[in-house]
C-alpha cells in the first residue's frame, strides 16, 4: 500500500470513533439528571465516601456540602456541553484505542501482536482506575477539606459551578494520566530501557520529582490536595519498581530457556 492509501485506512480507522463520540454526547446530553447526579454527588453528604471516612458526612443542615452558584449568563448551557463531551469522550477512548491498535496490527510481527494486546488492556484498566481514584477519593477528600476551611466566619464559601466541574474533570484527567506510569515501566523494562535498580537509586530524587509535578497539576495551591495528588503516584512509583523487577526477571528466564534450547 502506498502511503496515501495507509493515510486513507487511518482516516477510516477514526471515522467510526468520531461517530460514537458524537452520538455519545447527544446521549449524555440529553440524560442531564442522571448525568449531574453523577458529577455533583460528591457535593452531597450523602455520597460514600463520607460515609466511610472518619468524622462520617460531618455538621451541617444542608444536604449538600456547599451552594453551588453559577456568576455568568451561558454557563450553565457551557457546563451541560462541557461534561457531555467529557464523559462521551471517556466512554470512546477504548474504542478509538482499539481501532487504531486495529489499523496498526498488519504491521507487528506475532509477539509484538501478543504483548501490544496486553499494553492495550493494561492501559485501559489503568486509566479508569485512575478516574475512579480520583472520583471516590481525591476529589471529595479535597472538595470537603476546601468547602470547610474559612479565614473568617463573616467569609462564607459560595463555589461557582464553573470552578467545582473544572476542579473535577482536571483531576480526573491528571489522575488517569498518572496511573498510566506502571504501563511506560512495563514497556520501558519490556526493552531494557528501564532498570529496577535505577528505579530505586533514584527513589529519592522521584518523590522530589512527584511533589514538584503534583505542584504543578493540581488545580489548587492547598498543600492538602497537594499530598492528595502525591500519594498515589508515590504508590505508583513503588508498584513501577515491582512491574520492573518481574519483567527483568522474566525477560533474563526466557533468554536463558533460549540459550539452553539452542
Amino acid at each position: 500500500m502506498t502511503f496515501w492509501d495507509h493515510l486513507d485506512e487511518l482516516r477510516k480507522s477514526l471515522t467510526y470513533p468520531v461517530i460514537v463520540l458524537l452520538l455519545l454526547t447527544v446521549v449524555a446530553f440529553s440524560l442531564k439528571e442522571p448525568l449531574f447526579d453523577m458529577v455533583l454527588a460528591a457535593n452531597s453528604r450523602n455520597f460514600i465516601t463520607y460515609q466511610i471516612m472518619p468524622g462520617g458526612s460531618g455538621e451541617g443542615t444542608s444536604e449538600t456540602l456547599v451552594q453551588l452558584i453559577n456568576t455568568e449568563l451561558p454557563a450553565q448551557l457551557l457546563i451541560h456541553m462541557k461534561v457531555s463531551f467529557y464523559v462521551a469522550l471517556v466512554l470512546t477512548i477504548p474504542y478509538l484505542f482499539f481501532k487504531l491498535f486495529r489499523f496498526a496490527t498488519p504491521a507487528l510481527y506475532e509477539n509484538e501482536r501478543k504483548y501490544s494486546g496486553r499494553i492495550l488492556t493494561f492501559s485501559f484498566l489503568s486509566f479508569f482506575a485512575g478516574l475512579l481514584v480520583n472520583y471516590f477519593v481525591i476529589f471529595p477528600f479535597s472538595l470537603r477539606f476546601l468547602v470547610s476551611y474559612q479565614v473568617s466566619e463573616q467569609v462564607p464559601n459560595f463555589i461557582s459551578i464553573t470552578s467545582y466541574i473544572n476542579m473535577l474533570m482536571t483531576l480526573s484527567i491528571l489522575m488517569g494520566v498518572c496511573f498510566e506510569l506502571p504501563v511506560v515501566s512495563w514497556i520501558l523494562s519490556l526493552f531494557g530501557v528501564l532498570k529496577a535498580s535505577m528505579l530505586r537509586q533514584y527513589r529519592r530524587h522521584a518523590f522530589v520529582g512527584i511533589l514538584i509535578l503534583a505542584a504543578i497539576i493540581t488545580p489548587t495551591t492547598d498543600i492538602f490536595t497537594l499530598l492528595l495528588v502525591s500519594l498515589p503516584i508515590v504508590l505508583l512509583y513503588e508498584l513501577s519498581v515491582l512491574i520492573s523487577w518481574s519483567t527483568e526477571k522474566g525477560r533474563k528466564k526466557r533468554m536463558d530457556l533460549e540459550e539452553s534450547s539452542v
